[in-house]
């Protein structure tokens, strides 16, 4: 079976308390990308001990684990809420309003939704309607 997010979360709660993890997905069949972020940064001794703790949870399947860069992966509500006002790309599962790609400010980010000032006007997308967002360099 697969670890999701909440598994790895789960494991590293203990471990590495101020590591919050960004992002999880599949990178290829056989490899887990993880999205690490931590209040003092990311650096590859923190890779390294991450790997480490997950080393027991993952037998089966290859581990990246690196740091968000500069086009940060936005995936949960309060992740919004924190960069309110910067440029971000949010793209949804399926089209709205013909588009599956929104590029711009991010302007509110309640519970429910994150509000994109696009070149096309204000776009509310509800969280649950997203594939991946990401900020973008200013």
């Amino acid at each position: 079976m697969q670890p999701n997010q909440s598994d790895i979360e789960s494991r590293l709660a203990d471990v590495e308390p101020d590591v919050e993890v960004l992002l999880c997905e599949r990178a290829g069949t056989e490899k887990l990308r993880l999205v690490i972020d931590s209040p003092d940064g990311v650096s590859l001794a923190l890779c390294e001990r991450v790997t480490g703790h997950l080393r027991e949870l993952l037998r089966e399947t290859g581990l990246e684990v690196s740091s968000p860069g500069p086009e940060r992966p936005l995936t949960k509500p309060q992740h919004f809420r924190r960069f309110v006002g910067r440029r971000a790309r949010v793209r949804t599962r399926e089209p709205r309003e013909g588009h599956k790609s929104f590029t711009g400010e991010l302007v509110d980010a309640s519970e429910e939704a994150v509000t994109v000032a696009s070149p096309a006007g204000l776009v509310a997308i509800p969280y649950a309607d997203i594939n991946r967002g990401n900020l973008l360099e200013s």
